[in-house]
């Protein structure tokens, strides 16, 4: 019986079938519902869990090369929740940071392995974490 790290067996099971580029999106509560791939929500309330305790969950098991989030978290959210979210970023090594419109980051959704949906109310706080 699993103990420690992500005990959720869809999400283990999305993670699994991650290999080299393939991509993964955390996103908010409010994030669209896309037909096209697994979702798997974990939305317990407002603000549980955050997109933030998903990442650093699964930063000890996934390799990742490339980060997405929306230009527009730059201007919408307060510099405090900015910090929070580059300083997670920056402790993951060698990583590249790319900030492209939210309509551009929504394009790049249906071609993900899958989604977890959380509870975070952070504006433009969604995140595709590409693999290396």
């Amino acid at each position: 019986m699993l103990q420690t790290g992500i005990l959720n067996p869809q999400i283990l099971s999305l993670i699994a079938r991650v290999r080299h580029t393939n991509t993964l999106v955390i996103s908010d509560w409010a994030f669209p519902y896309w037909p096209e791939i697994e979702t798997v929500d974990i939305s317990l309330t407002k603000g549980m869990p955050t997109v933030l305790q998903v990442l650093e969950l699964l930063k000890p098991n996934f390799k990742i090369g490339r980060i997405v989030q929306a230009e527009e978290f730059l201007s919408t959210n307060p510099d405090e929740k900015i910090k929070a979210f580059n300083t997670a970023f920056e402790e993951i090594p060698d990583c590249i940071i790319e900030r492209p419109s939210h309509i551009d980051l929504k394009k790049q959704v249906p071609s993900a392995i899958g989604l977890i949906r959380t509870g975070d109310p952070t504006a433009y706080g969604n995140i595709i974490l590409e693999s290396v």
